[in-house]
C-alpha cells in the first residue's frame, strides 16, 4: 500500500487512490490523487506535485479555513480550484476532527465523537454540494484531480469511499485505502501539529491516545458513515443519485475516464 503514497516535506498524506480492481476493470493509476491542505508546502512538493498533470483541485474543506490556511500552488498551475462556498465544518475556522474534540478527553470520548460525526457528515449541504462537483469532475474531464481537505482523512476519506464503491470497488480495498491514512507518509509529524490545534482550541486535559484517535481514521468511521447513508437513502446509489446528481449515466462516463 505505502508504494502509491509520495512522501511530501510540507503536504501530509498525499497518496494515488486509483489502481484497484473495479467492476468494469482497473482504476487507473496516476488519475485519482487525494491528500492534505498545501499551506505548508515546499517549493520541491510543488514541483512534485505539478508534475503529476492535475487539471482540477477539490477543495473540501470550508470558505473560513481557505482563509486560515490558504494553499500553496505551483506558479504554473492553470487548472480550476473547485468548492461549493460555504462552511463544510460546524465551526467556522476549524477541521471536522477539530470541532469534534469538544468535551473530549479519554479514547473512548474521541471515538465516541467520531462515530458521531461520520453519522451525520455525508448529509451536509455544502460537503455534499463540493462531492456534487468533484462527480461532475471525475465524469466530464480526462486530466488527473486531486481531492483534499484540511487533513485529507475525513471529508476526503469519505468522497474516495463513495467513488469507489460506485465504480465497484471491492469492500476490503475501500476499508485498506481508507485506514491508509494511518501510516500514509509523516503520520506522526501531522498527528504532532494536530495535537497542537486541537489542544490549544480545546483544552489541555486530552489524553494523548484521543488525540491519535481524532488525528487518524477507524474502520468504524467509514461503516458508520455508510450505514446511515444507507438508513436514509436505501443504498449508497441511491444516496448518490438524489443528492449528488450521480446517476447510471454519470457512474458509466467515470468508467470511461477511471477504468482501464
Amino acid at each position: 500500500m505505502q508504494d502509491r503514497v509520495l512522501n511530501l516535506q510540507g503536504i501530509h498524506n498525499f497518496r494515488d487512490y486509483g489502481g484497484y480492481a473495479a467492476r468494469a476493470g482497473q482504476l487507473r493509476k496516476g488519475a485519482l490523487w487525494r491528500s492534505g491542505q498545501h499551506v505548508g508546502a515546499t517549493q520541491q512538493d510543488l514541483d512534485v506535485v505539478h508534475g503529476l498533470g492535475i487539471g482540477t483541485v477539490i477543495d473540501l474543506r470550508g470558505d473560513s479555513e481557505r482563509v486560515a490556511y490558504p494553499c500553496l500552488r505551483h506558479p504554473e498551475f492553470d487548472g480550476e480550484v473547485m468548492f461549493e462556498p460555504g462552511e463544510t465544518a460546524s465551526a467556522k475556522g476549524v477541521a471536522v476532527h477539530e470541532e469534534m474534540a469538544r468535551q473530549v478527553v479519554t479514547e473512548q470520548d474521541a471515538v465516541n465523537a467520531m462515530v458521531t460525526l461520520y453519522g451525520k457528515l455525508p448529509f451536509r449541504p455544502v460537503l455534499a454540494g463540493t462531492y456534487r462537483l468533484y462527480f461532475d469532475a471525475l465524469a466530464g474531464r480526462d486530466h488527473p484531480t486531486l481531492l483534499h481537505c484540511l487533513a485529507g482523512k475525513d471529508r476526503t476519506g469519505v468522497a474516495a469511499a463513495l467513488v469507489h464503491t460506485l465504480l465497484g470497488v471491492h469492500h476490503d480495498d475501500v476499508l485498506a485505502d481508507y485506514v491508509l491514512t494511518n501510516t500514509a507518509g509523516n503520520a506522526e509529524a501531522r498527528i504532532a501539529a494536530g495535537a497542537t490545534a486541537v489542544r490549544s482550541g480545546f483544552g489541555a486535559r486530552m489524553e494523548d491516545n484521543a488525540v491519535r484517535v481524532l488525528m487518524g481514521v477507524r474502520p468504524e468511521f467509514l461503516e458508520t458513515a455508510f450505514a446511515a447513508i444507507r438508513d436514509q437513502y436505501g443504498s449508497v446509489e441511491n444516496y448518490a443519485e438524489q443528492l449528488l446528481g450521480v446517476d447510471a449515466a454519470k457512474i458509466s462516463a467515470m468508467e470511461e475516464k477511471l477504468v482501464a
